[in-house]
């Protein structure tokens, strides 16, 4: 049985974790509400500009622009946008976990962004490309680079597609690790929730086919115009992207922090509950050993 002395140092140490996870908590909090309102922001501009199109590329002729076909190699290219930091929870590693269901072919190549991903990458001997860090909170220059890497890529024929694996951000203590192709244009999923939802249930893309033709002029021309948008929809995409991934990440953390300061707090008044039993037991000891000396000498 441990000794009083030994259980009031984990008392203190415990206080000490506790003030420690509770300072983080409040440090995500305040981060996460800033990167929950900049992801949810940007969310109808990117819609939007996904539904449109993908529209487009369904009644494009055939070679107008190289993002609407898919490539000529075989293989995956595949962007995994992770944390740098850890403390928060399982959302790394349910993202890999996606990442390896999603993408069952042996030479897909990885780029990462986050300094988590790359390492459990590298680990698994996965072919790693490239590994951008940026910077939080993110900015559209930084991820800019991504973008241009990756269309680079896409462009030189190696790669059949493109595809980016992030966490949506649902809300607070929902987060979704998910997969999407990001070239050729392909609906995209953001905040959970399909660009566009069809009759035959929730998060189902519908056929844009289907659907009344929308009559878009061009100017200067249909290539020059599709020339400066693709580009420009890549890029904002993938920043979209991240900006999900970065209000999963601080969500996680601060719940996280929560959980370890309530797990503090609860384990704070188990070592006291037993202190106090030591305690009690000592004095019961010494009381005895005080009344047997007594009885002895009579």
């Amino acid at each position: 049985m441990p000794s009083t002395r030994d259980i009031r140092r984990r008392i203190k140490s415990v206080k000490n974790t506790a003030q420690i996870t509770k300072a983080m908590q409040l440090v995500a909090a305040a981060k996460m509400k800033k990167a929950q309102d900049a992801a949810t922001n940007g969310r109808a501009y990117a819609d939007l500009m996904n539904r449109v199109l993908v529209s487009l590329k369904e009644r494009a002729d055939e070679g107008v622009h190289p993002y609407f076909s898919e490539g000529k190699g075989e293989k995956e290219l595949v962007v995994v946008i992770s944390t740098d930091k850890g403390l928060c929870g399982a959302l790394n590693t349910n993202l890999i976990k996606k990442v390896i269901t999603s993408v069952t072919s042996a030479d897909a190549d990885f780029i990462t962004v986050g300094r988590k991903g790359a390492q459990q990458l590298a680990r698994m001997k996965r072919n790693l490309m490239a590994d951008f860090t940026i910077k939080d909170p993110a900015r559209f220059a930084e991820l800019r680079s991504v973008g241009v890497f990756v269309q680079e890529k896409f462009l030189s024929g190696e790669y059949r597609c493109v595809r980016v694996a992030f966490t949506n951000f649902i809300n607070t203590v929902t987060t979704v690790p998910t997969v999407e192709q990001l070239l050729p244009v392909n609906p995209v999923t953001l905040g959970g929730k399909r660009s566009y939802e069809g009759g035959t249930g929730m998060g189902e893309p519908i056929d844009m086919t289907a659907q009344p033709v929308m009559d878009y002029a061009f100017e200067p021309s249909v290539r020059e115009v599709f020339a400066k948008v693709l580009p420009q929809y890549v890029n904002n995409t993938l920043f979209q992207m991240m900006l999900e991934a970065r209000a999963s990440e601080h969500s996680s953390r601060m719940v996280a922090m929560k959980n370890a300061t309530d797990n503090a707090k609860q384990m704070i008044k188990d070592l006291t509950l037993e202190y106090n039993k030591v305690r009690q037991a000592a004095i019961t000891n010494e009381l005895l050993e005080i009344t047997t000396a007594k009885m002895a000498l009579e």
